[in-house]
């Protein structure tokens, strides 16, 4: 938002709108396919990682959600796999699928192609 011109001028009108408000003009400006998937992509381009870390989920929840995150990545970082550090538990069941349940109590129904790497002793 610093880059864009556009953090002050968001902080300036979140002192006068709802909390509701705030979100929707956050999850707006902040669309991970439009700001987000860009930059890692370019940091990539930069480095061509071995293996692509994110972190600081946790700290952009409601704004900005994992499965957006994740489902837009899926076309920038193909060549390398991604390890998301998440503040949830994972489970992954033949009857419901893979859920992020964020801080362990928000489930989250949406479709992930991922797996827990604690599974595999790494």
């Amino acid at each position: 938002m610093q880059e864009r011109g556009i953090f002050e001028e968001i902080l300036k009108i979140e002192e006068t709108i709802e909390k509701s408000e705030i979100l929707e003009l956050l999850q707006g400006v902040l669309d991970p396919q439009q700001h987000l998937v860009p930059k890692i992509g370019n940091a990539i381009i930069d480095t061509i990682p071995d293996v692509i870390f994110l972190s600081g989920v946790g700290e952009v929840f409601p704004y900005i959600r994992s499965y957006n995150i994740l489902n837009n990545l899926q076309s920038t970082a193909k060549d390398a796999p991604t390890v998301l550090f998440f503040p949830s538990s994972y489970t992954n069941t033949i009857a419901t699928g893979a859920s992020l349940d964020l801080f362990g109590s928000l489930h989250d129904d949406k479709y992930y192609r991922t797996f827990n790497i604690l599974d595999y002793g790494l």
